[in-house]
């Protein structure tokens, strides 16, 4: 959330070409698309009040309000058909998250609703691609959506007893002396290190357990293609 506390450039030609925002602490300058702009201004499927009792058969929560952004996503399963009947959303975050999310229930609604299975292959990188992309200091708020809805499905999962295709995240254990697992690798690459030294820089992670760096090193490789698609 506090990334998106910044100075709107004055709207002059050639320069919002170049950038739409700047940092007001860092000066860094963000670009958005027109697509990413269209979903934070003008949001899909988005739920302001709380729905009424029946009115979804699940719900995701994620974040937390002292950390900063929090994602909530409501599903209704066509239990005939396993589709999603209807998705709706609520955040409390920046415009990223705003537009990544919608559309992502863009993405899980359109043609008739993607069935349990098909929608939980969506990857944070397909909504980016929809968006048009989005500046990589951001590319975590396209995750949030992401996590929302899974919990939502094991949740859906949970109430109607398919107990066996509920999806279990668990972190792994993966520097012993500073107790750093994948899932801080994983939010570490999201925030923009895509290398051994760029991790280290904000973790120390196998500074101590130099034996834990070729797992490292393989986790930062596999969360870098699964965000950045390199």
């Amino acid at each position: 959330m506090s990334d998106d506390i910044i100075a709107v450039k004055p709207v002059t030609t050639g320069d919002m070409q170049k950038s739409d925002v700047v940092n007001a602490h860092t000066g860094q300058k963000w670009a958005y698309s027109q697509i990413v702009k269209e979903h934070f201004f003008n949001p899909k499927n988005l739920l302001l009040e709380e729905p009424a009792p029946g009115q979804f058969d699940a719900r995701g929560t994620v974040g937390s309000p002292a950390c900063g952004d929090v994602m909530d996503i409501w599903i209704k399963v066509d239990p005939a058909t396993n589709r999603i009947a209807d998705l709706k959303w609520k955040t409390f975050g920046c415009g990223s998250a705003i537009a990544a999310t919608s559309m992502f229930s863009v993405m899980i609604t359109e043609d008739g609703g993607r069935t349990l299975d098909e929608a939980v292959t969506v990857k944070p990188q397909d909504i980016m691609e929809r968006l048009g992309g989005l500046p990589n200091r951001k590319i975590h708020c396209s995750v949030l959506a992401d996590k929302a809805f899974r919990k939502a499905v094991n949740n859906y999962y949970h109430a109607t007893g398919q107990h066996d295709k509920v999806e279990v995240e668990g972190a792994r254990v993966v520097d012993t002396r500073l107790n750093i697992t994948d899932k801080d690798i994983e939010e570490a690459v999201l925030e923009g290190a895509t290398n051994l030294e760029e991790v280290q820089k904000k973790l120390k992670v196998g500074v101590g357990d130099p034996e834990a760096i070729p797992d490292i090193e393989q986790l930062i490789r596999f969360y870098k293609e699964k965000y950045y698609g390199v």
